[in-house]
């Protein structure tokens, strides 16, 4: 394939997805890649060859100079961005010197850590680990309890984990500028995106504490700056920058499950690649699978090994008995170091007499839980409650029963398959019991309550004990048999729907914690006025060009850039740099120079404006008298 015709593909295929790589050409033809997008590459004559291998004419020895003057003036504003991203984040981090709205939970998460104490949580163990990992290495014993918002650390060291969300978070600004520079080919526009980043309080808030969001997003901006980046097929780079997007896909993946939002990015991204080179001629077949095994290995194999070994550490790092035991089934706890059925000694199978307890055998199932409460009045019958409760509780015990009170034998009887026998309550003595009332929440279900007293019931009170999987007789093993309850009298199994009852139910007062988190005002407006002078450019765009009107190649590469990033900033910058529609060049050079000045000292401004909600701020709350921050209070609902 021809130098030009490469050339000429690669920017065809420039706009045709969100977020893509440049034109894979032939490894043969490497040497003839065409040098990056420079801002005055539009100016260069058609005879001219970009990126020749000779500077002997002056047209390749300007442009070689260009590119030199392009790459440090990049590097340069790349120090300033690193500079002032991470003052802006590491700036008063270690105030308050108080616990700050979910540092409850992501703090005390990393003392189980560095305890290794088993915990439970909604969240994959990644953030957390790290989190714990962090605190380890600057000092912090663990031993922090992170009670409640507004607890004082006092001599423990926290600053360490702060530190460490806050340097995650310094990067966002520094992984947008590369990869806006990297889909634009602008300084400018890569400037500005980072400006905005670094100066929205929100962002700053949001990476100054101990959370997750932090982590997540770090590892989200660099699955996309590695996506951008490996475009030279199987060279040394390309395995680099595939081998990191298949770690920051399981990073993102392994802190918060939203980490899967840039799986699908990534994946939709790697999708559009391998069309576009099956349909390119010059590949072969053997180049094509080469291409989509690399990928499968870097974006598939690599990711799923890494979140199971994540996985795999935390199970390993916490073997003590913690809050997190009675989540899961009692084999598990059984290893857990303090746990009480730690290197227990029970007998291998259940008898009649036996003290139990029943778990749900789903992860984070409840134990068959009952209490002297009783179901309000209109639902159901007005009998003992009993439910799935998720933590260890003397309520959670029951006694094995045979059918027949009367029934003695002098010799342990053991249960088995098949047979009907009632559950007691230890603590209330009623039974286990169903009957044709509709549940409380679930209508479509019957009620199971408690009834009777000690011990005495009725044929409503009779369950039968079946082993999945077993056979008439087989005996019900301690720990290792999955068993279920059949209600004789309904013909139903004992189930629980998972849905939480109301107040009436657990008769706990509720406790909330506000925080005001705001971003910067100004950088939400431009950033949402700048996708939507996008949509309006792409669309006018779109329809000249279906009308038959030819675009000049500035002004279709323009339009190319916007469509790669779908970012105001780009839309901002490339608005700025296409003023020479109207105005003439001395006057669209000043426009240009104002325009982006403007815009700046605009973000810098209102960052001044609404630094304190990011550093903190002191005196009266803006809607009293005497605020400080009165006059800010552009919007009713803003209640800082």
């Amino acid at each position: 394939m021809a130098k030009e015709e490469c050339d000429t593909q690669w920017n065809k295929a420039g706009g045709n997805s969100a977020i893509r790589n440049r034109k894979i050409c032939p490894s043969s033809e490497k040497s003839q890649r065409i040098p990056p997008f420079t801002p005055d590459r539009h100016r260069q004559s058609s005879g001219a060859l970009p990126g020749g291998d000779t500077p002997s004419s002056n047209g390749s020895s300007s442009q070689l100079s260009d590119r030199q003057d392009h790459e440090s003036s990049s590097k340069m504003l790349l120090m300033l961005v690193v500079g002032l991203s991470f003052s802006t984040r590491l700036y008063r981090i270690a105030e308050p010197a108080h616990v700050c709205w979910d540092e409850t939970h992501f703090g005390k998460m990393g003392s189980y850590y560095i305890n290794r104490t088993f915990f439970f949580d909604v969240h994959p163990p990644l953030g957390k680990m790290l989190i714990g990992l962090a605190g380890h290495m600057t000092g912090y014993d663990g031993t922090f309890p992170f009670i409640k918002p507004g607890d004082k650390y006092g001599q423990h060291n926290y600053w360490g984990m702060r530190g460490f969300c806050a340097a995650l978070g310094s990067f966002l600004p520094v992984f947008s500028y590369l990869i806006v520079l990297e889909l634009s080919q602008s300084s400018t526009a890569a400037l500005f995106t980072a400006v905005l980043l670094i100066f929205d309080t929100g962002c700053i808030t949001i990476s100054q504490y101990i959370l997750l969001d932090p982590v997540l997003m770090f590892f989200i901006m660099a699955a996309v700056l590695s996506t951008v980046k490996f475009n030279r097929p199987f060279s040394a780079p390309w395995w680099l920058w595939l081998v990191l997007t298949g770690v920051n896909l399981a990073g993102a993946l392994g802190v918060k499950f939203v980490g899967l939002f840039v799986i699908l990015l990534v994946g939709l991204n790697t999708v559009g690649d391998l069309w576009r080179l099956l349909g390119d001629l010059s590949l072969s077949l053997m180049d094509i699978a080469a291409h989509f095994l690399a990928r499968v290995f870097g974006l598939i194999v690599l990711p799923l090994f890494l979140y199971v070994t994540i996985f795999a550490v935390h199970f390993v790092v916490l073997n003590k008995s913690g809050p997190g035991d009675g989540f899961f089934s009692s084999a598990f706890q059984s290893r857990l170091i303090g746990n009480n059925l730690h290197n227990a000694s029970m007998p291998e199978y259940l008898a009649y007499g036996s003290t139990i307890t029943v778990k749900n055998l789903r992860i984070a199932g409840g134990y068959l839980h009952s209490h002297w409460h009783l179901y309000p009045e209109g639902l159901g019958a007005k009998q003992q409650q009993v439910t799935a409760y998720l933590h260890k509780d003397y309520n959670n015990l029951w006694l094995v029963h045979r059918q027949d009170n009367n029934s003695q034998s002098e010799t342990p009887d053991l249960v088995r398959h098949g047979d009907i026998i009632r559950l007691e309550h230890k603590e209330t003595t009623r039974n286990l019991h169903s009957h044709l009332h509709e549940a409380p929440l679930t209508r479509k279900h019957f009620q199971v309550t408690g009834y009777g007293i000690n011990g005495t019931g009725d044929a409503n009170d009779l369950w039968q004990v079946e082993v999945c999987g077993g056979r008439k007789g087989d005996l019900v093993k301690v720990l290792r048999s999955k068993v279920r309850f059949l209600h004789r009298a309904t013909g139903c199994v004992l189930y629980s729907s998972g849905k939480t009852l109301p107040k009436w139910f657990s008769g706990v007062n509720e406790s909330e914690y506000r925080v005001y988190l705001l971003g910067n005002p100004v950088v939400w407006w431009l950033n949402l006025a700048g996708l939507g002078l996008y949509v309006i450019m792409a669309s006018v765009a779109s329809v000249a060009i279906q009308r038959g009107f030819t675009l000049t190649p500035r002004r279709r590469g323009a339009t190319l850039k916007s469509r790669a990033a779908a970012r105001g900033s780009i839309t901002l910058d490339v608005l700025l740099k296409n003023a020479d529609l109207l105005l003439r060049p001395p006057y669209c050079d000043l426009l240009q120079r104002v325009g982006q000045t403007l815009l700046v000292f605009g973000v810098l401004y209102s960052f001044y404006l609404f630094h304190p909600l990011s550093y903190g701020m002191t005196g009266p709350l803006s809607h009293q008298a005497g605020s400080s921050m009165a006059g800010l209070k552009w919007l009713e609902s803003w209640e800082f």
